[in-house]
């Protein structure tokens, strides 16, 4: 995961990050009161949420920023720092529940992320998650692509985004079941009159690496003016999100 986050920034122009993750929730229904491990919790604010609905809950994530503003709006909560792919904990959860986050994690580190999340539930336990799906996104990366092409960049899009065949066979591999998945477009709006411009710069910082500052602008600006047409809409900007909903059941061993 390579990205630095600005929290207020981030809670300033995508709070609706966590506040789509409300729906997510919906699908947890592990009886209260029950350990539930929230997984790249961000500022806390769904972590919140499960405490609200009766679970005991950790949050945690590899950004220090985050952490310190999650410790600060939910004093009562408990949040660790650490890494998704070496999940270390000495009793395993009822749930592991995750939003927005799992697209993040490199494709081929996928299997090692998906293993130390199964290593962490208890059998018979559930794993919740929502995240970028196939095709997420398409005209923001498909325009990106365009304007480093012809500046003589490779566009790499930083994120993994899988089909439901492709997220259920890793899952089975290691020893759960799908019992819920749907892939899903979500148009979604975006703060400001910067929208998309602004969603370039805080979530595909990793994709400029090595560029000028001036590069950079001169891309960003592009693209929004080439998506302009279809992502600006009666004075919005909206992102054409496509989302990955999943439920799976940890197998008895």
């Amino acid at each position: 995961m390579n990205i630095t986050w600005d929290e207020e920034s981030y809670e300033n122009n995508f709070s609706f990050v966590h506040h789509y993750g409300q729906e997510v929730l919906e699908l947890l229904d592990v009886p209260s009161p029950a350990r539930v491990l929230d997984l790249g919790c961000g500022n806390g604010a769904l972590a919140q949420a499960l405490h609200e609905r009766g679970y005991e809950v950790v949050g945690l994530d590899d950004s220090a920023e985050m952490l310190v503003a999650a410790k600060e709006a939910f004093p009562h909560l408990s949040f660790v720092q650490g890494n998704a792919l070496d999940l270390a904990f000495e009793e395993p959860f009822d749930a592991v529940f995750s939003n927005a986050v799992l697209h993040w994690i490199d494709e081929e580190d996928q299997p090692q992320l998906i293993r130390s999340v199964a290593r962490s539930i208890k059998s018979g336990g559930q794993f919740v998650f929502e995240c970028g799906g196939y095709g997420n996104a398409r005209l923001i990366h498909g325009a990106l692509a365009k304007s480093f092409a012809v500046r003589g960049f490779n566009y790499q899009v930083p994120q993994y985004f899988p089909t439901i065949g492709q997220y259920a066979s890793l899952l089975e591999m290691s020893g759960f079941k799908v019992v819920f998945a749907r892939l899903f477009d979500r148009f979604t709006p975006l703060r400001g009159d910067d929208g998309v411009a602004d969603w370039i710069r805080t979530f595909q910082q990793k994709a400029f690496e090595g560029m000028s500052e001036a590069e950079c602008e001169e891309i960003i600006r592009e693209v929004a003016d080439v998506t302009k047409p279809e992502l600006y809409v009666d004075g919005t900007w909206y992102a054409d999100y496509v989302r990955l909903r999943m439920k799976a059941i940890k197998v008895d061993e």
